[in-house]
């Protein structure tokens, strides 16, 4: 996949990626070119993807930090940037929703598994499907099933959503569970750095679909966990393995590093009664407390790929890494774990992908002059290096306005979500025609909805 430098758009997006700092503990975003004999003596440094930090470090830190062990600096992004600081010795723990990939990358890091939580499948709370069989979620990803109506929802597309970097935690398990291996290409054009701007995604496409955590988004009303195979995903159904798509959360240290006892310390701790009583609160399983779980993964790893119609393969890494989900498959046809029932399903895809590529050509060639006026830009991580590092950024630009476009009138009680509805398009599509920064409208105010 050739990958275009990006100079100012994804440095404004990735640094909108980033968490907000919180006043207990210190917090850098982005911030990884820090050495180890830099830092205070007394403080660790970590850094690792949203669903750690959020159900296990942010809490877990202020807890270490209050029985006097020192502070920890919090680095909130992604799997692949916190495993490469702790490779080269610039952050001193990591996290992860996935343990060892096999990778060279990752010789010399522990993973040490703290929790267990579900693997969820979310969507737009309006969308009508509430419930996947694991077949269904598996030719979904596949690119076998395209359409809601499909699986019994509106007659829309699917809008596959996926985290840009096959090492991301989320996505490798998943993966992992439906596939056999963790950097199977998927049919999910929409990437995002990370799961926390998936979810933001999500929120604004009533036809959007993708992969996070139960503890990211329980209670959150701004989306709508799906079921799988009928179990709706709790911390009750995770805990009793009844919801099939539970995993591990991991800490990753360096032995290397030259606080190392001080991290393997943290971890420690993280696994204490006082630690464990804060990861309940945020729904998961305390990873002592899954015994259970522990001791059905490898029977429920199996029946999985034996219900999807697919096979394990051999836990080797992949020798090109795998920049953009479905972009190949034909490379990548001769070591597919899936059965032949999907042999099909994949040509077709290569089919829909061609003719999406002369579509775009055609579009090309007929626009008469090329500019950057009236465009938006939309920028994703894309892991490219031999190393596995995020190397390059990559942005798409969309015509902002539809040719012909027809406008309404806003009236008094009318929401952005409202008038969408009224005239089937989409939030983002009105807000991108319209340059809004929010969701905010105004009686009289004149709204361009599309092609006359």
């Amino acid at each position: 996949m050739s990958v275009r430098p990006v100079r100012l758009l994804p440095i404004a997006l990735i640094g909108a990626c980033l968490v907000a700092a919180s006043p207990a503990i210190a917090k850098t975003h982005g911030r990884s070119g820090q050495s180890a004999q830099g830092r205070s003596a007394s403080t660790l440094t970590w850094r690792g993807d949203v669903t750690v930090a959020h159900g296990v470090v942010t809490d877990v830190a202020q807890a270490w930090q209050r029985a006097g062990h020192g502070r920890i600096e919090l680095q909130t992004f992604n799997t692949a940037s916190g495993l490469d600081a702790v490779r080269t010795g610039t952050a001193d723990l990591a996290g992860a929703a996935r343990g060892a990939s096999g990778s060279p990358q990752e010789a010399g890091l522990t993973f040490t598994p703290v929790a267990w939580d579900g693997l969820v499948m979310v969507t737009h709370p309006s969308n009508p499907v509430s419930s996947l069989t694991l077949p269904q979620l598996h030719d979904i990803y596949y690119g076998r099933i395209t359409n809601w109506s499909q699986v019994g929802g509106r007659n829309e597309p699917i809008d596959l959503y996926a985290v840009a970097s096959p090492a991301d935690g989320v996505e490798f398990s998943l993966r992992k569970l439906l596939f056999g291996r963790g950097t199977q290409p998927v049919a999910a054009p929409r990437l995002y750095v990370n799961t926390s701007k998936l979810q933001e995604g999500i929120t604004l496409d009533p036809k959007g679909l993708g992969a996070t955590t139960l503890s990211n988004v329980v209670g959150n009303p701004k989306m709508k966990m799906i079921r799988i195979n009928g179990v709706a995903p709790s911390t009750s159904t995770v805990a009793n393995g009844s919801y099939p798509l539970f995993t591990q959360l991991y800490l990753i240290t360096n032995s290397s590093s030259p606080k190392a006892a001080q991290a393997q310390a943290f971890v420690d701790f993280v696994n204490s009664d006082a630690a464990e009583a804060v990861i309940r609160r945020h729904g998961l399983v305390p990873y002592r407390d899954g015994a259970t779980l522990a001791s059905m993964d490898a029977s429920r790893r199996a029946r999985i790929l034996a219900e999807v119609g697919a096979r394990p393969v051999p836990s080797t890494p992949a020798t090109t890494p795998i920049s953009a989900p479905g972009a190949t498959y034909a490379s990548q046809v001769a070591r597919a774990p899936t059965s032949e029932r999907t042999l099909a399903a994949r040509q077709a895809l290569d089919a829909r992908r061609a003719r999406e590529a002369e579509a775009r050509a055609a579009a090309a060639a007929a626009a008469a002059r090329p500019s950057l006026a009236r465009v938006s830009g939309e920028a994703t991580t894309v892991e490219t290096s031999a190393d596995g590092r995020f190397a390059k950024v990559s942005s798409t630009a969309y015509g902002t306005t539809p040719k012909g476009a027809r406008s309404y009138k806003v009236s008094r009680g009318d929401t952005l979500s409202s008038i969408a509805r009224k005239h089937a398009v989409d939030v983002a599509d009105l807000r991108r025609w319209n340059h809004l920064r929010s969701d905010s409208v105004k009686p009289g105010q004149v709204l361009v909805v599309g092609p006359r």
